[in-house]
């Protein structure tokens, strides 16, 4: 019997820590030929996580250019991917989630009637340009799809919703709790909350301003609280893009207890969040990974495609406006800290065996083997 082949296809940090569990699984398997392809779409952060992961990519595009706007980035991506499938066909195209990376790849393999495997699929936030261009890209992901990798219950909905046939659902939970998982596993942890911030805000429609609140009255928020709070410490790896940097820079540069940092590594970004009170995000990923830690999000955003970790004690949604993070940043800090901060605690975005399903999947469709059994998460509260 012919191996299959699948290329598995991703050119940013985020899509390589959670794609890490699919290739080791893909890789173990006999019957898969299994090929990833970077576009290297975030060189700087990517290249931070392929080492430590162990993940040797089998080709790399090197599409990052200096000032790269999205049009140009996509009209690189398509045409370096179309010739990379013509020149060696695979089986199955393998993305993950919502980036520019993933949509080319998605739709390179469409034109050339090459099946598509879409992990994280269904995550919606009803908002096209929430997150922006996030949310475009995988609407259109999941029109070119074969087989739909949805992390939750939510997700599944949302897919029967826009009339994805039920054949082409897996339920695998989200993969970035099988890396989790496996770090937490792995190393030694301090579990003692300290008084401090872990500050993460660099997406696009935080810096533009075109959510409501500016990303101005963001930082000046933040270093109000620092400078009122002097006994709390704020830690903020600031993303490189100069959006972002300038203006952190300009507002929240000279605070003694507001540290300014390059991008972390992922396991000292997990100890910075572990050892948080609390989070200050617009990001996807910390909103699936806190619940496990047990520290709160205050979710920058004024929507989020991923409702499942707003439960009590959990996330919240405290939207762009400075004086309603104000609100929470305080309230944070008069409630006394959780008594269990035991980890890993339940999380209802995975369990650590979404690599597991997604393999199982991928078995299915190529040799008809039996469906993975679903993703049943844990009761968060009562």
């Amino acid at each position: 019997m012919r191996r299959k082949r699948v290329d598995i296809v991703f050119g940013t940090r985020p899509e390589a820590i959670k794609l890490a569990p699919v290739i080791q699984r893909l890789r173990e398997d006999d019957s898969l030929w299994t090929r990833v392809v970077v576009t290297a779409q975030h060189r700087e952060l990517l290249d931070q996580v392929l080492v430590p992961f162990g993940i040797q990519p089998d080709v790399d595009l090197d599409l990052m250019r200096p000032d790269q706007d999205l049009n140009l980035l996509a009209s690189r991506a398509i045409r370096e991917l179309g010739a990379r499938y013509q020149e060696d066909r695979p089986d199955l195209v393998l993305v993950q989630g919502d980036t520019t990376t993933a949509f080319c790849a998605a739709l390179s393999a469409f034109h050339l009637d090459i099946p598509t495997g879409h992990v994280e699929a269904g995550l919606r936030s009803g908002n096209r340009k929430q997150p922006f261009p996030e949310e475009a890209n995988r609407r259109m992901v999941s029109a070119f799809a074969d087989l739909h990798f949805s992390p939750t219950a939510t997700s599944t909905a949302a897919l029967r919703r826009e009339g994805v046939p039920e054949a082409q659902i897996f339920e695998t939970g989200n993969t970035a709790i099988d890396t989790l998982s496996m770090v937490l596993a792995s190393q030694e942890w301090n579990r003692e909350p300290r008084p401090s911030i872990l500050v993460t805000l660099h997406r696009r429609e935080t810096w533009k301003g075109s959510t409501g609140g500016s990303f101005e009255g963001i930082l000046q928020t933040l270093a109000g609280f620092a400078r009122s709070h002097p006994e709390i410490r704020l830690l903020y790896p600031v993303h490189p893009n100069p959006n972002v940097r300038g203006p952190v820079a300009k507002l929240c540069e000279g605070i003694p207890n507001f540290e300014l940092v390059d991008p972390l590594d992922y396991v000292p970004f997990l100890r910075a969040m572990a050892e948080a009170r609390a989070i200050v995000s617009d990001s996807g990923g910390v909103q699936e990974e806190a619940p496990s830690l047990g520290v709160p999000v205050l979710v920058v955003r004024d929507v989020t495609e991923r409702p499942e970790g707003l439960f009590p004690g959990g996330n919240r949604l405290v939207g762009t406006e400075a004086q309603d993070l104000h609100q929470a940043l305080e309230g944070i800090f008069k409630s006394p800290p959780p008594e269990d901060r035991s980890f890993p605690q339940p999380n209802p975005f995975g369990d650590g065996r979404a690599g597991q399903r997604i393999h199982g999947a991928i078995r299915h469709f190529f040799f008809g083997e039996e469906r993975p059994e679903p993703f049943l998460p844990a009761q968060i509260f009562e």
